[in-house]
């Protein structure tokens, strides 16, 4: 293996489970309404079903956009659980690369890792489902996976 090339580092363990834990408060979202409402109403009922699992959670966060070292701005991610994880909601025909690229914007920003981009307009969650990972030790700084197959 090249000098360079450095190995891909995954968050932690509790940051994985803490994602496990929105996955499944996801899932339970989608079984009970569904696909064919909007971002809001998803974001709404996602948030009461973290509050009914009491799993910690703030609401269109915002994080300090910089450049350069100066602060230029301020952007609204729309889920921050605790602590750790970026939760991005969409509902669209199907997830695309700028919906990743948003996400990975969000990790840099934050020096965070580990991101969920969820589609809830989908007739299966799962297959809604990406998994982000930004790690800007490497030559390769993100990756993402589908969770549904």
């Amino acid at each position: 293996m090249d000098a360079k090339m450095k190995t891909f580092v995954e968050p932690d363990q509790k940051t994985d489970d803490l994602a496990h834990a929105v996955i499944g408060a996801a899932i339970e979202v989608h079984r009970h309404l569904g696909p064919g409402f909007l971002e809001s109403v998803y974001e709404e009922a996602l948030c009461v079903e973290l509050a009914v699992r009491e799993i910690s959670f703030e609401r269109q966060k915002e994080i300090n956009v910089t450049y350069k070292g100066h602060q230029i701005g301020r952007q609204r991610v729309d889920l921050l659980v605790g602590q750790s994880l970026i939760v991005e909601l969409k509902t669209v025909e199907e997830l695309a690369e700028i919906h990743k690229a948003q996400v990975i914007s969000y990790l840099k920003a934050t020096g965070l890792m580990l991101g969920l981009l969820i589609n809830f307009n989908v007739p299966v969650l799962k297959n809604g489902m990406q998994r982000v990972v930004y790690s800007n030790n490497n030559s390769a700084p993100w990756r993402s996976s589908r969770l549904g197959g």
